[in-house]
């Protein structure tokens, strides 16, 4: 199945749309470091509306000790700093969107050093980013649409 990694989010409601997003879709959502938030927070309840209680949410400290338990499976990092765009991806069905905090996204090495697994959504320039639950909903759909997991349902 496809994951999506929040990296430190810091807003609930942003992460309760991703977690709909995912409930509503059969990805997994992984939360990793130190959310801005508990995870019993009310808006990330509200904006998860009745979804949230069928996700099973899975946190990790690092996200080096997520990839260690999934060292075969890709990793796509998403950035505005990425020279690569995220449509030119072949992806598979087990593979990874981790997407940074809405305040910091993620750090500038991870990106730098991993260039074919960087990827960005595309924007008009002098603009600083999309909504991080936006951005999570545009990448998923491309890797859905081409794995196509619900080919088989009407």
């Amino acid at each position: 199945m496809l994951s999506i990694v929040l990296v430190d989010p810091q807003i609930p409601a942003n992460t309760g749309n991703i977690g709909r997003l995912c409930s509503c879709t059969g990805a997994q959502l992984y939360l990793v470091g130190y959310p801005g938030f508990f995870i019993t927070d009310r808006h990330l309840k509200r904006a998860g509306l009745d979804y949230w209680h069928e996700l099973n949410v899975k946190t990790f400290d690092r996200l080096e000790d997520l990839q260690e338990l999934y060292p075969e499976n890709n990793f796509y990092y998403v950035s505005t700093k990425a020279t690569q765009l995220y449509t030119d991806v072949l992806y598979t069905s087990d593979d990874f969107l981790v997407f940074g905090s809405e305040t910091k996204g993620l750090p500038e090495n991870l990106i730098f050093n991993n260039p074919q697994k960087s990827i960005r959504i595309p924007m008009v320039s002098n603009k600083r980013s999309l909504n991080l639950a936006t951005s999570a909903g545009i990448v998923l759909y491309e890797a859905i649409r081409q794995t196509k997991p619900f080919a088989d349902r009407s």
